[in-house]
């Protein structure tokens, strides 16, 4: 894990609403090694699975990509043509789990089938050489019925056997990095508990690279190797999970770990981060988490603060760690 497999730098998005523009992204800055699980946490409509989707370049008609880098082993994605992205990257070399498994795939047709043609297009096996591999890899996600699973309809599969048999597909092409957009959203705990636990032995195994989309904390403990906080559309600070959430140094990253219910303050009432995240139709200026910063200053309101690296592989936007701005 010596490398990086990915580096967005400065990645900066915009929707065209009737209300206006929204600057959904604003300088999304972070880097994914290879085989690593890294996790990207933060509130809903911080901007998690947005990013997600502009590395694939999957916007919708109205999104549009003002800005930055994404650079994926030596090449930025945002200056590929749509052809080479379709041929060269999307399935082949990088793989997206979405957030609602049995929404992924169509209904109409069998698992199999969908297996088959993503094999089709990502490595190009006959229809014999698919269902062997669509089996062995059903197999390689620990269902113990393929044969049933890849002959059945999404319909009438459970969600998490729907989540598997996803994260199976997107896999069976080997890319180097997954991309998993909540992937446990609707599961049960117990289901939850196994997901997370198939991607942790699946990057072992196969070297593949994890990113995971996530606003559940206790997701990221689980198999993180590091971990990104994003808020307002930005990264505000990045660590490894123990260092996080031992000593965070943002105060956003102060106020999520205090937020977390604690044996030990049995019966107190619980620390909530007061005020509500910021529209992105209007954002705040300077930093935008200032309006609900508890040490907020001057400097806050009128500037970005920019990301510094306070110690080795510790990294924070905010103007009350390290040189970030002149008083």
């Amino acid at each position: 894990m010596s490398e990086n497999l990915l580096e967005v730098s400065d990645l900066t998005v915009s929707f065209s609403t009737e209300r206006g523009e929204v600057e959904a992204l604003d300088g999304v800055n972070f880097s994914l090694k290879e085989g690593e699980i890294f996790g990207l946490a933060g509130e809903t409509g911080c901007g998690k699975s947005v990013t997600a989707l502009s590395i694939l370049r999957l916007l919708g008609e109205n999104g549009r990509i003002d800005r930055g880098e994404v650079i994926f082993k030596g090449r930025d994605l945002l200056q590929l043509s749509e052809e080479e992205l379709a041929e060269e990257i999307r399935g082949e070399e990088i793989s997206m789990v979405f957030q609602d498994p049995e929404g992924s795939f169509d209904p109409v047709y069998t698992i199999g089938y969908q297996f088959l043609e993503t094999l089709r297009a990502n490595v190009g096996l006959d229809k014999e050489g698919g269902k062997k591999k669509a089996l062995d890899t059903l197999k390689e996600v620990r269902i113990g019925n393929p044969e049933d699973v890849r002959d059945s309809y999404s319909f009438q599969l459970s969600g998490g056997m729907n989540q598997r048999a996803m994260i199976g597909m997107m896999l069976s092409a080997n890319p180097s990095l997954l991309i998993a957009d909540e992937p446990t959203t609707a599961l049960d705990v117990t289901i939850q508990g196994q997901i997370l636990s198939l991607l942790r032995e699946i990057s072992l195994e196969l070297g593949t690279a994890v990113l995971l989309i996530t606003h559940n904390l206790a997701v990221v403990t689980e198999i993180c190797d590091r971990v990104g906080v994003m808020y307002g559309g930005s990264v505000v600070e990045i660590a490894d999970t123990q260092t996080l959430f031992n000593s965070p140094l943002h105060p956003y990253s102060k106020g999520l770990m205090n937020a977390i219910p604690k044996k030990e303050r049995r019966g107190e009432e619980l620390y909530t981060i007061p005020g509500v995240v910021p529209e992105a139709v209007n954002p705040p200026s300077g930093c935008r988490f200032h309006p609900r910063c508890p040490s907020s200053e001057e400097v806050c309101r009128r500037k970005k603060p920019v990301q510094v690296e306070v110690e080795a592989g510790h990294i924070v936007a905010c103007h009350l760690q390290g040189e970030s701005y002149e008083r």
